[in-house]
Order: structure tokens, then sequence, then C-alpha cells
């Protein structure tokens, strides 16, 4: 990397951090998540002063969601890809919004698709999905049939009508095609 931003972390931050240079200008650094904010302080004083995304990876084989800051140096043309782990079972994340105030709505979706926590997060109200009341749909155990059955049936819609008063008259094939 043009900065030597790979030395200058294991430097700062031993053994909290593990780096490695994933691309010609993209380093990826894994911490644990009560290090996340220490680090991505630390990059914006580095001149990794945008944040252009945030995203997450549902690891349900492992019981884990993944994290990821995606940061940029203007300076360097550099990526950085933050990332750590939480458990799925309560997963949350300290906000990066003394850091970045731009992260609430990437921090607002997350919560809202996965259902991850950010204590301090002012607003992880719904973006999309309006009075949902089942699995936050990006997380892999969410069976979309399921849920859409369950909701969208005639049934499920209250729309069946009532065929105690219908007649119901069978028509044959050849009946039908007489009508033609």
């Amino acid at each position: 990397m043009s900065d030597n931003i790979l030395a200058r972390a294991g430097k700062m931050h031993g053994d909290k951090i593990e780096c490695r240079e994933k691309y010609k200008a993209q380093l990826e650094i894994k911490t644990h998540r009560d290090y996340v904010l220490n680090l991505l302080t630390w990059l914006k004083s580095e001149r990794y002063v945008h944040l252009s995304f945030m995203s997450c990876i549902d690891w349900i084989e492992e019981n884990e969601f993944e994290l990821v800051w995606h940061v940029f140096s203007y300076e360097s043309k550099n990526h950085i890809l933050v990332k750590t782990r939480l458990n799925r079972e309560k997963p949350w994340m300290h906000t990066a919004i003394n850091i970045w105030p731009h992260v609430q709505p990437y921090e607002q979706e997350i919560h809202e698709m996965f259902g991850v926590y950010f204590p301090g997060n002012p607003d992880l109200s719904g973006l999309f999905l309006h009075n949902w009341l089942d699995l936050p749909p990006l997380r892999k155990d969410f069976i979309a049939k399921d849920y859409s059955l369950a909701l969208y049936t005639t049934d499920a819609l209250g729309l069946t009508p009532p065929f105690d008063d219908i007649d119901i008259v069978e028509i044959t094939a050849e009946e039908s095609r007489d009508g033609e």
C-alpha cells in the first residue's frame, strides 16, 4: 500500500487487529467488536476520512453476523474494510455516529434487515418495512416463501368467498367445448 498503513496499523494496534492486503489498493482489518470504534477513529485521523458504506453478512453456519465498514483515503487512494463478527442470537454493535454521522441510515437499514441493534443510534425505526412482525428478511433463516404464503394467500387476506352460499357445478371438458 502506498501510504504504508499496514505497518502503521500493526505498530499502533498490535494484537488487537488482524490485517492483510487483499488487493493492490484494498486492505482488510479484522478486530473485536469492542475495538472497532477505536480503530475507525484512528483510521479517520490517518486520512481515511470517507466512510463509503457499511454492510452486514449473515454467516448462519457459524452463528455470526459480520459487519463491514468500507473506508477510503482520497490521498492514498486506498480502500480499507474494517470487519467484526457478532453472535447472531443477540447481535449488537456500538454506533459509529460520533465518528461519521452519515453512518446512521446504514445502521438503521442493518437493524431492519438483519436485526442488529446499535445502542446510541437515535433512529432505528423501519426504513422500508412497515408493520413488519417476522424475522428480519435478510437473515438466512428467514423463509420468504413461508412468509408470503402466511400473509398473501386469499385466506390470509380474508378474501376467501363464503362457499356456503355458492352452488358449485362441475362442467366436463366436453360440455365446455360445446359452449364455445
